[in-house]
Protein backbone atom coordinates (compact mmCIF):
# COMPACT_ATOMS: atom_id res chain seq x y z
CA UNK A 1 0.00 0.00 0.00
CA UNK A 2 3.08 2.63 1.28
CA UNK A 3 4.36 2.06 -2.50
CA UNK A 4 1.29 3.22 -4.20
CA UNK A 5 0.74 6.01 -1.91
CA UNK A 6 4.75 7.12 -3.10
CA UNK A 7 3.47 6.24 -6.81
CA UNK A 8 0.77 8.79 -6.34
CA UNK A 9 2.48 11.50 -4.26
CA UNK A 10 5.51 11.19 -7.75
CA UNK A 11 2.80 11.64 -10.18
CA UNK A 12 1.49 14.72 -8.83
CA UNK A 13 4.86 16.51 -8.82
CA UNK A 14 5.50 15.24 -12.21
CA UNK A 15 2.74 16.73 -13.54
CA UNK A 16 3.17 20.14 -11.86
CA UNK A 17 6.59 19.84 -12.92
CA UNK A 18 5.94 19.74 -16.64
CA UNK A 19 2.80 21.76 -16.38
CA UNK A 20 0.43 19.16 -18.01
CA UNK A 21 -3.14 20.34 -18.58
CA UNK A 22 -2.56 23.63 -15.79
CA UNK A 23 -5.63 24.78 -15.62
CA UNK A 24 -7.55 21.92 -15.21
CA UNK A 25 -5.30 20.61 -12.69
CA UNK A 26 -5.48 23.99 -10.98
CA UNK A 27 -9.08 24.10 -10.61
CA UNK A 28 -9.06 20.61 -9.23
CA UNK A 29 -6.98 21.49 -6.36
CA UNK A 30 -8.30 25.35 -5.81
CA UNK A 31 -11.82 24.05 -5.50
CA UNK A 32 -10.86 21.78 -2.63
CA UNK A 33 -10.45 25.35 -0.35
CA UNK A 34 -13.11 26.04 1.87
CA UNK A 35 -15.03 29.33 2.54
CA UNK A 36 -15.48 29.56 6.77
CA UNK A 37 -16.25 31.86 9.35
CA UNK A 38 -15.27 31.55 13.02
CA UNK A 39 -18.17 32.26 15.36
CA UNK A 40 -17.73 35.74 17.58
CA UNK A 41 -19.56 36.21 20.93
CA UNK A 42 -23.50 37.13 20.05
CA UNK A 43 -23.26 35.99 16.48
CA UNK A 44 -26.26 34.12 16.29
CA UNK A 45 -27.06 31.48 12.73
CA UNK A 46 -29.82 33.25 11.18
CA UNK A 47 -27.38 36.55 10.72
CA UNK A 48 -24.51 34.56 9.87
CA UNK A 49 -26.71 32.92 6.93
CA UNK A 50 -28.04 35.91 5.77
CA UNK A 51 -24.57 37.91 5.59
CA UNK A 52 -23.12 34.98 3.22
CA UNK A 53 -26.25 34.08 1.01
CA UNK A 54 -27.60 31.22 2.15
CA UNK A 55 -29.54 29.81 5.07
CA UNK A 56 -30.06 28.44 8.33
CA UNK A 57 -31.12 25.10 6.65
CA UNK A 58 -28.30 24.61 4.56
CA UNK A 59 -25.70 25.95 7.51
CA UNK A 60 -26.88 23.77 9.50
CA UNK A 61 -27.18 20.17 7.30
CA UNK A 62 -23.10 21.37 6.02
CA UNK A 63 -21.63 21.77 9.32
CA UNK A 64 -24.40 18.86 11.56
CA UNK A 65 -25.37 20.93 13.66
CA UNK A 66 -28.39 19.35 15.56
CA UNK A 67 -29.31 22.55 16.76
CA UNK A 68 -28.99 26.17 15.09
CA UNK A 69 -30.34 28.19 17.91
CA UNK A 70 -26.96 26.71 19.87
CA UNK A 71 -23.56 27.94 18.15
CA UNK A 72 -20.27 28.38 20.16
CA UNK A 73 -17.46 31.09 20.56
CA UNK A 74 -14.67 30.19 17.81
CA UNK A 75 -16.79 27.16 16.21
CA UNK A 76 -15.75 27.37 12.54
CA UNK A 77 -18.46 27.52 10.19
CA UNK A 78 -18.68 26.31 6.64
CA UNK A 79 -20.48 27.08 3.76
CA UNK A 80 -20.11 24.40 0.98
CA UNK A 81 -21.06 21.00 1.01
CA UNK A 82 -17.53 19.27 -0.10
CA UNK A 83 -15.66 21.84 2.14
CA UNK A 84 -17.45 20.17 5.15
CA UNK A 85 -14.38 18.38 5.50
CA UNK A 86 -12.22 20.18 8.39
CA UNK A 87 -7.97 21.04 7.98
CA UNK A 88 -7.89 18.88 11.04
CA UNK A 89 -9.62 15.92 9.42
CA UNK A 90 -7.53 16.56 6.54
CA UNK A 91 -3.79 16.33 8.69
CA UNK A 92 -5.65 13.79 10.18
CA UNK A 93 -5.93 11.50 7.21
CA UNK A 94 -2.30 12.43 5.83
CA UNK A 95 -1.23 11.24 8.90
CA UNK A 96 -2.79 8.10 8.79
CA UNK A 97 -2.45 7.28 5.12
CA UNK A 98 1.61 6.89 6.36
CA UNK A 99 0.22 3.80 7.78
CA UNK A 100 -2.59 2.77 5.28
CA UNK A 101 -1.24 3.97 1.70
CA UNK A 102 -4.60 5.49 1.36
CA UNK A 103 -3.80 7.56 -1.52
CA UNK A 104 -6.94 10.61 -1.27
CA UNK A 105 -4.94 12.37 1.06
CA UNK A 106 -2.00 13.03 -0.84
CA UNK A 107 -4.02 15.22 -2.92
CA UNK A 108 -4.50 17.55 0.49
CA UNK A 109 -0.98 19.46 -0.03
CA UNK A 110 -0.06 21.21 -2.77
CA UNK A 111 2.35 19.96 -5.25
CA UNK A 112 3.69 23.27 -6.65
CA UNK A 113 4.06 24.45 -3.32
CA UNK A 114 4.93 22.60 0.07
CA UNK A 115 7.31 23.73 2.33
CA UNK A 116 9.14 21.30 4.47
CA UNK A 117 11.08 22.45 7.94
CA UNK A 118 11.99 18.40 8.93
CA UNK A 119 15.70 18.94 8.24
CA UNK A 120 15.56 15.62 7.39
CA UNK A 121 13.33 15.49 4.38
CA UNK A 122 13.92 16.71 1.09
CA UNK A 123 11.50 19.93 0.61
CA UNK A 124 8.39 19.49 -1.57
CA UNK A 125 6.30 17.02 -1.68
CA UNK A 126 8.65 14.90 -3.67
CA UNK A 127 11.04 14.81 -0.56
CA UNK A 128 7.75 13.79 1.42
CA UNK A 129 7.32 10.88 -1.13
CA UNK A 130 11.31 9.39 -1.32
CA UNK A 131 10.95 9.42 2.71
CA UNK A 132 7.72 7.45 2.58
CA UNK A 133 9.83 5.24 -0.17
CA UNK A 134 12.35 4.64 2.81
CA UNK A 135 10.27 3.10 5.38
CA UNK A 136 10.33 -0.55 5.42
CA UNK A 137 7.47 -2.20 4.22
CA UNK A 138 4.30 -2.40 6.83
CA UNK A 139 6.73 -0.77 9.38
CA UNK A 140 5.17 2.20 9.81
CA UNK A 141 2.02 2.95 12.50
CA UNK A 142 0.29 6.20 13.28
CA UNK A 143 -2.05 7.23 15.80
CA UNK A 144 -3.41 10.97 16.49
CA UNK A 145 -4.05 11.17 20.00
CA UNK A 146 -4.60 15.19 19.91
CA UNK A 147 -5.61 17.55 17.18
CA UNK A 148 -6.04 21.11 17.04
CA UNK A 149 -6.92 23.91 14.98
CA UNK A 150 -5.84 27.79 15.13
CA UNK A 151 -7.09 29.74 11.91
CA UNK A 152 -4.44 28.25 9.11
CA UNK A 153 -3.06 26.10 11.24
CA UNK A 154 -3.14 22.43 12.34
CA UNK A 155 -1.25 20.83 15.25
CA UNK A 156 -0.96 17.34 16.56
CA UNK A 157 0.57 15.19 19.09
CA UNK A 158 1.13 11.83 17.58
CA UNK A 159 2.36 8.19 18.90
CA UNK A 160 4.03 6.83 15.83
CA UNK A 161 6.43 3.83 14.59
CA UNK A 162 8.18 5.57 11.94
CA UNK A 163 11.71 4.37 11.97
CA UNK A 164 11.21 2.69 15.19
CA UNK A 165 8.73 3.78 18.25
CA UNK A 166 8.20 7.81 18.60
CA UNK A 167 6.55 10.71 20.08
CA UNK A 168 5.88 13.64 17.57
CA UNK A 169 4.38 17.20 17.49
CA UNK A 170 3.14 17.98 13.65
CA UNK A 171 2.31 21.80 12.59
CA UNK A 172 0.92 21.82 9.28
CA UNK A 173 -0.07 25.16 7.53
CA UNK A 174 -3.27 25.70 5.05
CA UNK A 175 -3.63 28.14 2.31
CA UNK A 176 -6.83 27.59 0.20
CA UNK A 177 -7.88 24.75 1.55
CA UNK A 178 -4.13 22.90 1.10
CA UNK A 179 -1.07 21.95 3.09
CA UNK A 180 1.34 24.42 2.37
CA UNK A 181 4.40 24.30 5.06
CA UNK A 182 4.98 21.07 7.70
CA UNK A 183 7.06 21.43 11.00
CA UNK A 184 7.45 18.69 13.38
CA UNK A 185 9.44 17.84 16.62
CA UNK A 186 10.12 14.08 16.91
CA UNK A 187 11.28 12.10 19.97
CA UNK A 188 12.37 8.31 20.79
CA UNK A 189 9.19 7.15 22.61
CA UNK A 190 9.45 5.68 26.01
CA UNK A 191 7.23 3.33 26.84
CA UNK A 192 7.71 3.82 30.36
CA UNK A 193 6.24 6.35 33.31
CA UNK A 194 6.99 9.14 34.98
CA UNK A 195 7.53 9.19 38.64
CA UNK A 196 4.19 9.80 38.76
CA UNK A 197 2.59 7.44 36.57
CA UNK A 198 2.11 9.61 33.14
CA UNK A 199 2.95 8.66 29.92
CA UNK A 200 4.14 11.11 27.49
CA UNK A 201 1.06 10.75 25.55
CA UNK A 202 -1.55 10.27 27.46
CA UNK A 203 -3.72 12.97 30.03
CA UNK A 204 -6.88 14.91 28.92
CA UNK A 205 -7.44 15.47 25.35
CA UNK A 206 -11.10 17.22 25.32
CA UNK A 207 -11.11 20.76 23.74
CA UNK A 208 -13.04 22.94 25.77
CA UNK A 209 -12.99 26.75 26.27
CA UNK A 210 -12.81 27.98 22.88
CA UNK A 211 -13.79 31.65 23.68
CA UNK A 212 -10.38 31.65 25.69
CA UNK A 213 -8.07 30.96 22.87
CA UNK A 214 -6.51 34.00 22.67
CA UNK A 215 -6.50 34.55 26.79
CA UNK A 216 -4.74 31.14 27.11
CA UNK A 217 -2.47 31.72 24.20
CA UNK A 218 -0.85 34.91 25.53
CA UNK A 219 -1.05 33.11 29.21
CA UNK A 220 1.35 30.71 28.16
CA UNK A 221 3.30 32.68 26.04
CA UNK A 222 3.78 35.02 29.13
CA UNK A 223 5.23 31.88 31.44
CA UNK A 224 7.42 30.70 28.74
CA UNK A 225 8.80 34.16 28.04
CA UNK A 226 9.17 35.01 31.98
CA UNK A 227 10.34 31.70 33.23
CA UNK A 228 12.04 29.49 30.67
CA UNK A 229 13.53 32.66 28.61
CA UNK A 230 14.14 35.21 31.31
CA UNK A 231 13.97 32.85 34.37
CA UNK A 232 12.07 35.06 36.78
CA UNK A 233 11.21 32.52 39.49
CA UNK A 234 9.79 35.12 41.47
CA UNK A 235 6.72 35.06 38.87
CA UNK A 236 6.46 31.34 38.75
CA UNK A 237 3.54 31.30 41.12
CA UNK A 238 1.29 33.07 39.10
CA UNK A 239 0.96 30.99 36.45
CA UNK A 240 -0.46 27.55 38.86
CA UNK A 241 -2.41 26.86 41.01
CA UNK A 242 -0.78 25.73 43.87
CA UNK A 243 1.40 22.24 42.79
CA UNK A 244 -1.39 21.00 40.82
CA UNK A 245 0.15 20.47 37.90
CA UNK A 246 0.21 17.10 35.88
CA UNK A 247 3.53 16.17 33.90
CA UNK A 248 4.25 14.15 31.51
CA UNK A 249 8.30 14.57 30.75
CA UNK A 250 9.48 11.05 31.35
CA UNK A 251 11.76 12.51 33.67
CA UNK A 252 10.06 14.56 35.98
CA UNK A 253 6.87 14.28 38.50
CA UNK A 254 3.80 15.77 39.10
CA UNK A 255 3.32 19.51 40.43
CA UNK A 256 6.20 22.23 40.92
CA UNK A 257 8.01 20.20 43.23
CA UNK A 258 8.38 17.36 41.42
CA UNK A 259 9.86 19.88 38.33
CA UNK A 260 12.59 21.39 40.80
CA UNK A 261 13.39 18.37 42.05
CA UNK A 262 14.24 17.53 38.43
CA UNK A 263 16.06 21.06 37.75
CA UNK A 264 18.21 20.15 40.42
CA UNK A 265 19.54 17.12 39.42
CA UNK A 266 20.31 18.64 36.03
CA UNK A 267 22.23 21.13 38.16
CA UNK A 268 23.83 18.81 39.98
CA UNK A 269 24.86 16.82 37.15
CA UNK A 270 26.10 19.94 35.16
CA UNK A 271 23.20 19.63 32.53
CA UNK A 272 21.75 23.08 31.50
CA UNK A 273 18.71 23.82 29.69
CA UNK A 274 18.20 27.03 28.08
CA UNK A 275 15.39 28.69 25.99
CA UNK A 276 16.65 31.64 24.08
CA UNK A 277 13.61 32.24 21.76
CA UNK A 278 9.99 31.73 20.77
CA UNK A 279 9.08 31.07 17.03
CA UNK A 280 4.96 30.00 17.35
CA UNK A 281 2.46 30.34 19.84
CA UNK A 282 -0.52 28.01 18.43
CA UNK A 283 -3.45 27.07 20.67
CA UNK A 284 -7.12 26.40 20.37
CA UNK A 285 -9.35 26.21 23.90
CA UNK A 286 -7.82 25.10 26.75
CA UNK A 287 -4.55 24.02 25.18
CA UNK A 288 -1.51 25.92 23.63
CA UNK A 289 1.46 24.55 21.60
CA UNK A 290 4.64 26.93 21.80
CA UNK A 291 7.43 25.89 19.68
CA UNK A 292 10.86 27.52 21.19
CA UNK A 293 14.57 27.60 20.17
CA UNK A 294 17.48 26.95 22.57
CA UNK A 295 19.99 25.04 24.33
CA UNK A 296 19.69 21.25 26.10
CA UNK A 297 22.97 19.43 28.06
CA UNK A 298 24.87 21.83 25.39
CA UNK A 299 23.31 21.00 22.37
CA UNK A 300 21.37 23.05 20.28
CA UNK A 301 17.30 22.08 20.58
CA UNK A 302 13.91 22.76 19.25
CA UNK A 303 11.14 22.87 22.64
CA UNK A 304 8.09 21.84 21.39
CA UNK A 305 5.62 22.40 24.75
CA UNK A 306 1.57 21.60 24.71
CA UNK A 307 0.01 22.80 27.47
CA UNK A 308 -3.47 22.64 28.99
CA UNK A 309 -4.87 25.45 31.15
CA UNK A 310 -7.27 25.66 33.21
CA UNK A 311 -8.97 28.47 35.02
CA UNK A 312 -6.29 30.65 34.02
CA UNK A 313 -3.67 28.23 35.78
CA UNK A 314 -1.29 26.04 33.65
CA UNK A 315 -2.89 22.37 34.67
CA UNK A 316 -0.98 19.91 32.54
CA UNK A 317 2.49 19.87 30.29
CA UNK A 318 3.46 17.63 27.69
CA UNK A 319 6.69 18.24 25.53
CA UNK A 320 9.63 16.80 22.99
CA UNK A 321 13.04 18.25 22.32
CA UNK A 322 14.62 17.50 19.54
CA UNK A 323 18.17 17.89 18.55
CA UNK A 324 18.99 20.14 15.46
CA UNK A 325 21.49 18.84 13.08
CA UNK A 326 24.61 21.28 11.63
CA UNK A 327 23.51 22.80 8.66
CA UNK A 328 25.85 20.22 7.02
CA UNK A 329 23.23 17.71 7.54
CA UNK A 330 20.33 19.47 6.07
CA UNK A 331 17.90 17.88 3.52
CA UNK A 332 16.37 21.89 2.66
CA UNK A 333 17.37 24.65 3.01
CA UNK A 334 14.24 25.90 5.11
CA UNK A 335 15.38 25.73 8.57
CA UNK A 336 13.61 23.93 11.60
CA UNK A 337 11.74 27.58 12.47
Amino acid sequence: MKKHLFKKILLLTSIAALSLTPLTFSFALTDMGTQTYTVKKDDVLWKIASSYGTSVAELAKINNLKDPDHIEVGQILYFKEEASMKKTDKVIALLKSIETGAQEPVSYINPNNYTQHNLAVKDGLSGFGELLGQLPENSAKVEVIRAFEDGNYVFTHTDYNFFGPKVGFDIFRFEDGLIVEHWDNLAVKNDGTNPSGHSQLDGETAIKDLDKTQENKDLVKNFVNDILVNGKMEKLQNYFDGDNYIQHNTNIADGLSGLGTALQKMAEQGITMEYTDIHMVLGQGNFVLVVSEGSFGGEHVSFYDLFRVENNKITEHWDVIETIPGEDQWMNDNGKF
